[in-house]
């Protein structure tokens, strides 16, 4: 009888294999074992809950691959990171060690470790460098540890996860394995509680968000053609509650209906679409078809994304949205940030997002003490290099929800308008100007045709300057190019095109809809882009563009991203203070010491007492 029944459940289960087998759209399929005890740990779960929780299966009309349905009470217990469930790969119940890693990022000068939970403080934890035993060949890891090192850093990455840096250990190999643990703590961990994997920045779904019924995911080494929408015909989406690529593990596969440069946008499973607050905290990758053509290989991106949902940190003002909003990436500008914020906010800007490329500065304070201020300044992290138009494509979803017009500029990028600043007192006695900026945007909101507002830039150079401007860019840069480079754009978030496509400098734009160029005679930008070589030299190191080819690199000299005449050293050239100056233009200048300066001290209100 024994005998029979085994029979009769081997049949089962290949007739099972055999079914899950025909359908192409589900990648990596679980082992007879795996599944079994997959279904049997199911089957416990709904046992002990009942009516809680409920799986329905059912087959998707357009493409008939066998989905499951998770309802949000299933979804909650299999992903929350806080219970550590039990059907998470990277959490376990029984180790006592209060973070557990989940990926492991190799970036050009360190390692970025992902972990669970809340943020530790730098000095409450340390890098820990383990011999896997690769390099003696063996199957199994020893444990040892060959190094400890302090971390370079910590911050909060989403809702779910923190973020470390560590440095490269002194004796870097493959057979190095890197966690991190509490200062003080010892022992040995085990090394089969660590993700083994160590992922490449330059190949990696990075993040994802949702987005109606469809999710966006930001996706590094796609290798698409810059400034250009892609056909998406050829690429997928996989949602699962287990790493990809990992035994057992089941996905759900979605068409993209858009694709441009580092972002994918797929349709949400159906079995989530009527409630995409389900999807929140799943895991998400991307497949895409390489090979020739006879032999094409559906190749499975790695990835570290989990599906966020912009609208629930949406800081709305009571009233509607927010009428001008900026949003801006940088590295190590703590020092800028102040003057460029307070002089824009009296321009009428109301809502600030920076996305933080991995500052080693001050800039986490600095933004605090703005936002007390009441500037309402807010903070991204935002580890991935060479990814300027991801980031404005991710932030102007996430403005979306709070904010009409969304201005994408830099830090050392300064509206400034002629006309108005050059008007009497204004009424009341107010400062000509105030308010210049949200006005002009204003003027547009209720057009049915206008979605973008472009400003020529004038480029301004050291003017003789041999430090930095104590009083700022504003004060202290007074000499520029004559003519104009470049524009940067304000867009209406709600009336991108769904590829979300940019070049930093303006966006795609719905079919239909069409850019402004705003008069060189009511507004320009002062851009203070050649500064003295102390700031400047610094853009030899990082460029966050993505298509932007760093300056030590030997490629696309001739480029306007370029400064004229410099090569691949970050040496100074003769006589750097003097050179892009062919226009001595001090009415910024004038007009801020004029209006602005302390009449006592004659400190800018930016400056330090």
């Amino acid at each position: 009888m024994s005998n029979k029944m085994d029979s009769e459940q081997r049949r089962k289960r290949k007739q099972q294999q055999q079914y899950l087998a025909g359908r192409n759209q589900i990648l990596n399929l679980p082992s007879s074992k795996s599944l079994f005890l997959s279904f049997f740990l199911f089957i416990f779960l709904i046992f002990l809950s009942l009516n809680r929780f409920s799986l329905i299966y059912f087959f998707n009309n357009r493409s008939f691959t066998f989905h499951p349905s998770l309802t949000p009470s299933t979804l909650s217990l299999l992903y929350s990171s806080k219970s550590n469930s039990i059907l998470d790969p990277q959490t376990t119940t029984t180790t006592l060690h209060p973070f557990t890693l989940q990926h492991r990022i190799l970036f050009p000068d360190y390692l970025l470790l992902f972990l669970t939970g809340h943020r530790p403080k730098p000095n409450e934890v340390e890098c820990v460098y383990y011999n896997n035993g690769s390099a003696t060949g063996s199957t199994e890891p020893t444990g040892d540890i060959i190094e400890v090192q302090p971390v370079l850093s910590t911050d909060q990455y989403d809702e779910f996860r923190s973020i470390a840096r560590c440095p490269f250990p002194k004796n870097m190999s493959t057979a190095t394995t890197v966690d991190i643990r509490r200062r003080g703590e010892m022992g040995r961990r085990d090394l089969n509680q660590i993700a083994k994997k160590t992922q490449s920045w330059d190949k990696v779904a990075y993040e994802a968000t949702l987005d109606g019924d469809t999710v966006v995911v930001f996706v590094k080494g796609l290798n698409l053609r810059p400034h250009k929408i892609s056909d998406p015909i050829t690429f997928w989406c996989h949602f699962g509650l287990k790493g990809f690529n990992k035994e057992g593990a089941f996905m759900l596969t979605t068409k993209s209906v858009s694709v441009a440069q580092e972002v994918v946008r797929c349709l949400l499973p159906h079995s989530i679409r009527k409630n995409p607050g389900m999807a929140r905290g799943i895991r998400v990758t991307v497949s895409h078809m390489a090979g020739n053509v006879r032999h094409p290989v559906r190749m499975l991106v790695p990835s570290v994304a989990k599906v966020s949902n912009p609208s629930e940190s949406v800081k709305r003002k009571s009233g509607g949205k927010y009428e001008l909003c900026v949003c801006t990436m940088v590295w190590n500008q703590a020092s800028a940030l102040r003057e460029w914020i307070m002089y824009h906010a009296w321009l009428g800007v109301e809502r600030w997002f920076i996305y933080d490329n991995n500052s080693e500065d001050d800039i986490e304070r600095v933004i605090n003490d703005l936002d007390v201020q009441g500037y309402n300044v807010s903070r991204q992290a935002w580890p991935w290099i060479k990814t300027q138009e991801a980031g404005f494509s991710h932030c102007a979803l996430r403005a979306r929800e709070e904010c009409k017009w969304v201005g994408f500029f830099d830090v050392d990028e300064f509206f400034y308008f002629r006309n108005e600043f050059r008007n009497s007192l204004a009424q009341g006695g107010g400062v000509p100007g105030e308010n210049s900026l949200r006005l002009m945007v204003a003027n547009f909101s209720s057009s049915s045709s206008i979605a973008e507002i472009r400003t020529a830039c004038h480029s301004f150079g050291p003017s003789g300057l041999m430090l930095p401007p104590k009083q700022g860019v504003t004060i202290g840069y007074t000499c520029r190019l004559q003519s104009p480079e470049r524009h940067k754009s304000i867009v209406r978030p709600d009336l991108l095109g769904i590829s979300l496509l940019n070049v930093v400098h303006h966006f795609e734009l719905r079919e239909g809809l069409k850019s402004i160029d705003m008069p060189e005679g009511n507004v320009v930008i002062n851009h203070y882009k050649y500064q003295v070589w102390e700031n400047f030299k610094a853009k030899f190191f990082r460029r966050v563009a993505t298509y932007v080819v760093d300056w030590q690199k030997d490629q696309n000299k001739g480029s306007k991203d370029r400064a004229p005449g410099l090569g691949t050293e970050a040496i100074e050239p003769p006589n750097w203070r003097l050179q892009f100056c062919e226009v001595w233009d001090t009415g910024l200048k004038d007009f801020l010491v004029s209006y602005f300066a302390d009449s006592a001290t004659g400190l800018m209100p930016w400056e330090s007492s």
